[in-house]
């Protein structure tokens, strides 16, 4: 068999396919490296915002990489401890303890697997693509300010330091891609502040390192309908926000790599590893945009390898190597994510020549979407309130569509009024339906020809049904012709039977 060639191996990602091919895997193998070493700090960050030890993070990460290496449905995407997971569940570790908050994570999972078997994953055909694109953007933002904070008040040091690692993943990639430009700058830089003993943060001083490895450990919580009170709003919570982040990013590792992935399996695999986090002491979590990206654009990574090595490193680095890692200068890491912030915002979407053709309605959904989720940093009330917005401005535009035309014929002798109904009717277009017909001025016969339009909710019916009740009270006959066969179902099933004007 011939070897696995890039080409195919991105048209086709597969695990065998990688071991076939000892350049490919090599790739897999540092790509999983330089996401460990990315999640660390990552990890540690967001234990403290849980308000947790911040193993419970790093563990967290680890059982969720290698747990949804094998059970989850995009390859090379990376799931671990999040930012917006820990601030769903912050209040749980404050209020309750942490076997509360050990079993708010298990239980969130169980929704997550109950919500995949329902479909949930099947919504994403709903989200536009100007929701996406505002996803994408605001994501970029999120990771780029969320790296403000390790360059402000810090020694002056750690300018140079992040400006030649952006050169290092700037320039690297144009002479050779065999090693990952970000685990070439990580080490360099490592190199050079401890070789030249420059004093500057490193991973060492985000928190405490784990020395053992994660238990098996079992909440010991009270198994009553109080203890579900408690904890349910806020597992519920963690469970929608995780699969919505983690379903929209597997659409963009989908997009980005030009191959499909199975959501529905995605979903219930994050649920399945959110359980054996809580299991493990971890703090759940769920699809990570920043190391994702890391490992798909920035280190080429395409099968499940990079992922589950980066969860098997993960541990390594911080149990075994946790001398190593924390000295690792916090400047090499940032310049790493800003570069992954530069990489992910779609800088097409703001050119003035897309802005110019692009209608209204659909800016103003992105705008929408970025605003909301750069105020409020979550992801998920940020999509919501874009997906919304969305829905919003297409019932504007499809509520004109309809209109009414009206025509005096003769039929046997007969005047008749003749109207047509052109458009979709719902409620939104079938309100001011009623007000389009001249009750007074009409002969005594009207015809009302609907084969131009259709009907979809009982709003129009309604509207249908006061048209004709205000002929009748005009002693006027009113035919409703041509409706088509779903039509006729829900005219037929309704009609004469909401209340209305009679």
């Amino acid at each position: 068999m011939p070897p696995v060639t890039p080409a195919a191996d991105l048209a086709r990602p597969s695990v065998l396919g990688a071991l076939r091919s000892p350049r490919v895997l090599t790739r897999e193998v540092l790509a999983g490296l330089v996401v460990a070493l990315a999640l660390i700090p990552e990890a540690i960050s967001f234990s403290i915002i849980a308000g947790v030890d911040p193993q419970v993070g790093l563990f967290s990460s680890f059982i969720m990489a290698v747990s949804i290496a094998v059970l989850g449905g995009r390859p090379a995407m990376i799931s671990a401890a999040t930012g917006a997971v820990a601030l769903v569940i912050a209040p749980v570790a404050r209020d309750y303890g942490l076997d509360y908050f050990f079993a708010t994570v298990i239980l969130a999972g169980i929704l997550q697997v109950a919500l995949a078997m329902l479909g949930v994953a099947r919504l994403m055909r709903f989200i536009p693509r100007s929701v996406m694109v505002g996803f994408v953007n605001s994501l970029a933002i999120l990771i780029f300010l969320a790296q403000l904070p390790h360059l402000v008040g810090v020694p002056w040091l750690v300018y140079p330091l992040t400006a030649a690692g952006i050169l290092i993943l700037v320039l690297l990639p144009r002479v050779t891609r065999v090693v990952p430009a970000p685990l070439v700058a990580i080490v360099l830089l490592t190199t050079l502040t401890v070789s030249a003993s420059i004093a500057v943060p490193t991973v060492g001083d985000q928190g405490e390192l784990p020395s053992s490895l994660p238990e098996f450990f079992l909440p010991q919580v009270p198994l009553t309908w109080d203890t579900v009170a408690k904890i349910g709003p806020y597992a519920l919570a963690m469970a929608l926000v995780g699969l919505l982040e983690s379903l929209m990013t597997a659409k963009l590792v989908d997009d980005n790599t030009d191959t499909p992935s199975r959501k529905t399996r995605e979903a219930w695999g994050q649920g399945v590893s959110n359980v054996l986090s809580g299991l493990f002491g971890g703090m759940g979590g769920c699809a990570m945009i920043g190391q994702t990206m890391i490992n798909v654009k920035a280190s080429g990574a395409r099968t499940r390898i990079s992922t589950f090595l980066a969860g098997v490193f993960l541990l390594i680095l911080v149990v075994v190597l946790g001398d190593v890692v924390g000295i690792i200068p916090m400047a090499a890491l940032v310049a790493v994510m800003i570069m992954v912030s530069v990489g992910t915002f779609d800088w097409h979407s703001v050119r003035w020549s897309t802005l110019r053709r692009m209608p209204k309605s659909e800016t103003t959904v992105l705008v929408v979407t970025v605003a909301v989720v750069v105020a409020t940093n979550n992801l998920a009330v940020g999509v919501i309130a874009g997906v919304l917005t969305a829905m919003v401005a297409f019932v504007r535009r499809v509520a004109h569509f309809a209109t009414v035309a009206r025509s005096l014929r003769t039929e046997d002798g007969e005047p008749v009024a003749h109207y047509t109904v052109d458009g979709e009717l719902f409620f939104a277009s079938s309100n001011d339906l009623t007000t389009q017909f001249s009750y007074s001025e009409d002969p005594e016969r009207v015809v009302i020809d609907m084969s131009r339009s259709h009907i979809w909710d009982a709003s129009t019916v309604a509207a249908l049904d006061a048209i004709t009740w205000k002929y009748a009270q005009h002693g006027k006959r009113a035919e409703i012709t041509g409706l088509n066969e779903a039509s006729t179902r829900m005219h037929e099933r309704l009609a004469g039977r909401l209340g209305g004007a009679a």
